[in-house]
């Protein structure tokens, strides 16, 4: 394996798989971790079109501790060296559903999964100096409010699809916040972690809404919502060599333009707060 190589969740469809097309055309070999198996066939079909090096499939479902534990366990073990990791895969639930292990599902997928994950993979990054972690995040954070870690990691009560927004944003403001107290704990000279808000993107995020796959076809139409613009900002925190030392950044789809985390979550203590929560709930899951 000598091509940098670049792991992406969620590159099956949407931003994930416009940012695994442009990072292999830049020389990387590509990894995804996927659920379905046909849709990683189809990726890897597609891919082969723009380079010679096989996709790397792992399949798992992040919105699992335990299989996020596994495959990162299982990435770690099978490739000598990580240079990227972006974690992109996510999830909009308009009503409630919770995991076989008592969370709540967009918890799980948006935030638990990648914290999981990329705990799992830190020394295999490190090992690989100068790697980076690229979490997208979203300007939906703002409508979260200030995050509760010990009440908002366990919370499952329903919701209806109005209040939706609200916590799906908790789960992008929590991103930021983990991004940033992980930041700190790096060394930026190995490993750099940022997070991005990738704009408005008319991809699989929100396919529980009814209609979705209609709007999709209508936006497309209009041009409205292109992902190669979101993912856009993504391949430039993996490769752009101007950002090779930034490190806790949040970034703007808009030319990089950087961005706060809202307040008041962008103390360090309530980031530590919010991590050691989450280490507390994950070991309940060991």
């Amino acid at each position: 394996m000598e091509r940098p190589i670049a792991l992406i969740t969620g590159a099956t469809s949407g931003l994930g798989r416009v940012a695994a097309f442009e990072l292999a055309r830049r020389g990387y070999r590509i990894g995804t971790v996927a659920r379905s198996r046909d849709r990683a066939e189809a990726l890897a079909d597609e891919l082969g079109a723009v380079t010679d090096e096989p996709l790397d499939v792992f399949h798992a479902d992040l919105g699992l501790v335990s299989d996020a534990r596994r495959v990162g366990e299982e990435i770690a073990a099978y490739y000598p060296r990580l240079d990227v990791l972006v974690n992109n895969a996510g999830l909009h639930a308009f009503a409630q559903r919770v995991t076989a292990e008592g969370v709540a599902e967009m918890t799980a997928v948006n935030y638990l999964g990648p914290f999981v994950l990329t705990e799992a993979l830190l020394d295999r990054l490190g090992t690989s100096a100068p790697a980076r972690v690229v979490n997208v995040a979203s300007e939906a954070s703002r409508q979260a409010g200030s995050i509760a870690p010990h009440a908002d990691l366990r919370r499952t009560d329903a919701y209806t699809r109005r209040e939706s927004m609200a916590l799906y944003g908790r789960t992008k403001l929590m991103t930021i916040m983990w991004t940033q107290e992980l930041a700190r704990r790096l060394d930026p000279d190995k490993v750099t972690v940022n997070c991005c808000d990738p704009g408005f993107n008319a991809t699989g995020l929100g396919r529980d809404l009814p209609g979705a796959a209609v709007l999709r076809r209508v936006l497309g139409a209009l041009r409205i919502g292109d992902p190669r613009k979101g993912a856009g900002i993504i391949v430039r925190l993996a490769t752009d060599p101007a950002l090779a030392r930034t490190s806790g950044a949040y970034l703007s789809v808009q030319d990089a333009r950087p961005l706060l985390c809202p307040e008041p979550d962008s103390s360090p203590p309530a980031q530590k707060e919010l991590w050691e929560e989450t280490v507390a709930l994950l070991a309940a899951h060991a």
